[in-house]
Formats: C-alpha cells, structure tokens, sequence
C-alpha cells in the first residue's frame, strides 16, 4: 500500500501502524526472514483504519485537513490542470493583491478564466501573500478579470481558500464591505458560466467575494462558513479551547453544506486529502470542471442568470406551514 503521511493527533492510530511496518522491515532485512505474511497483515489493518478515520473525521478535523501545509493551492491546480496560464495583475486602481491571483488559461482546449487565493506554500511566500486575506484591489481585481470574461464571452473558475478578506483598517478605509458586495452583485448576473471550487478554507464575505456560481462544489475535507470555529469560540465563549464544540455547531464541512442545499456537490479527496495524492486531484477537479463546462455551455444565457439569482435567493427561505 502506498505509504500516508500523517500530520494530525487523530492519525496516530495509522501513524502507530506505520511504524509497526518499519519495524517489521528493518527486521526482516536485518534477519532475512521473510515477513510477507505479517506486513500483508498490517496493510491490510492501515487501509481499515484508513477508510474508517477519513470518512469519518469531525468538523474540526475537517477544519486542520483544510489548512494541512502541503495541501494543494490555487497554483498548484493550475499548474496540473491548465495547458497554459497568463496571470494577469491590478485593479486599474490601487495595487495587485498577492492574495488573489487570476488570468486566462486553457483547459481541455477550453479557454477559461480562472481566479483564486493563493496563501503560499512557507513563511515568506504566506506574507507575500497576506496568507490569502485579500483586501479590496484584490476583489477589485477578481472583478476587473471576470468583466474580461464576459467581454470575451469565457468561462470563470474560481478557487476559494481564505480565511476570510483581510480586517485591517486600511482595507475597511478602502471600502472592503463594498468591494465584496459588488462582486456577489455583478457575479449573479455576469453573462457567463462560472464554476466555484473551495479547494481549502472558506471563511466569511472573504470566501463569497469569489464565490457566486453557477455550480459551487466543495473538496470533501474542507469548510465554509460564515466564521472559523476559533472566532466563534472566542465570540461565544471568550476562548478558543471550544473550537471543536465550534465547529460542530457551525455544521460547516461539505456534508453539512450540502446536506442544506447550500451546495451542489461534494469533490471527493483521494484517501488521507489532496496533499496525499495532488496528481489525482487535480485530474479529479479537472473532470468535473470539462463535465460542467460542457453542459453549462448548452443553456441559453438569460436561464443560466435567471437560475443562479433563484439558487442564492432559495438559501435561507423559511416556510411557515
């Protein structure tokens, strides 16, 4: 079985089996007697354990899955996905947000626009990048690229991984709440398909700056919410240790999402997450995005406005009997 790196406390079950396969290696090539029977054991105790664990991690797991450090982000996509990419930068009015990057690029002989954050990979990439928090250039900017879709009659793709739009002042003195609120506005009425991935985080206004669609998918150990779970704990009980109490409350992983109709699918992960196997997710995203494309691309344009506005408007409606 191909090995699984473990990073988290709740994997150390399979994290002591791997260890118990090491062992037995180093026995059997230091003894050389052969072991076959008992590492055939052990595998099959690690895929067990494996299944049982990953489908059944909790929100808060779901929530560490999501920020794993080598988990795939919005260049690491592109980079599998795409045949080529041109980056396109500015809002034509303040600066290029780092934390927002966009442009065109060719999928399956498909041009597409494709916009996402990209938090980087070590420290010095993560303050290059404002770890992803964007500031109004940066939905500004996402705006500006998805008007030049439009204009060229292309496709939006969109990947979400924030933990929300930056909250410093300077970005609120720059009209950050109008910023986003423009794009959730002339997203449900942009004359184009548009395709929305959370590929990681997604928290807040900051998330649903990019993430008016037409189909919004979610990869199967991620979250979105209106909050992380350690600002909720800290809200509600003026501290983070009830974050895992948090996120369960927020029901904010994709089975929860989709669950309430909030969604319209669930990506699944390879087992153990994307950063276990990126190469299959990033075939497994590019699918489904060649899948939607082609239907979306057959639906006259004023039905597929008119459906995206009646699915946002649909959310949250109560009906009295």
């Amino acid at each position: 079985m191909e090995q699984i790196k473990t990073s988290f406390d709740f994997e150390k079950p399979l994290a002591d089996l791997m260890q118990q396969i090491e062992k037995v290696k180093q026995v059997a090539d230091k003894t050389k007697v052969d072991m076959s029977a008992t590492l055939a054991e052990l595998d099959e105790k690690v895929a067990h354990t494996s299944k049982n664990l990953y489908n059944n991690l909790t929100g808060w797991q779901k929530v560490q899955m999501s920020r794993h450090a080598e988990r795939p982000q919005t260049l690491d996509y592109i980079n599998m996905i795409c045949d080529d990419f041109i980056e396109m930068h500015g809002d034509r009015t303040v600066k290029d947000d780092k934390a927002i990057i966009g442009g065109f690029a060719t999928i399956d002989g498909q041009t597409v626009m494709i916009i996402g954050h990209q938090k980087g990979k070590n420290t010095k990439e993560r303050q290059y990048r404002n770890f992803g928090m964007a500031n109004p250039e940066g939905y500004r900017k996402a705006l500006r690229l998805m008007r030049l879709a439009e204009k060229f009659n292309k496709p939006v793709i969109s990947f979400i991984d924030t933990m929300g739009a930056y909250p410093g002042l300077e970005a609120e003195e720059r009209g950050q709440g109008e910023a986003i609120a423009r794009n959730l506005l002339e997203m449900s009425i942009l004359r184009v398909p548009i395709l929305c991935f959370v590929v990681g985080e997604g928290a807040s206004g900051g998330a649903l700056g990019i993430g008016i669609g037409d189909k919004v998918y979610m990869l199967e150990h991620t979250w979105y919410s209106v909050i992380s779970p350690e600002s909720c704990s800290s809200i509600l009980w003026r501290s983070w240790d009830f974050k895992e109490k948090a996120a369960e409350c927020l029901k904010l992983t994709s089975d929860d999402m989709f669950s309430n109709k909030l969604i319209d699918g669930v990506v699944k992960e390879p087992l153990g997450g994307a950063h276990q196997n990126p190469e299959l997710m990033g075939e497994t995203l590019k699918a489904q995005i060649v899948k939607d494309l082609k239907e979306l691309k057959k639906v006259n344009t004023d039905k597929l406005i008119s459906t995206r506005i009646e699915k946002f408007c649909d959310m949250g409606v109560v009906v009295e009997g």
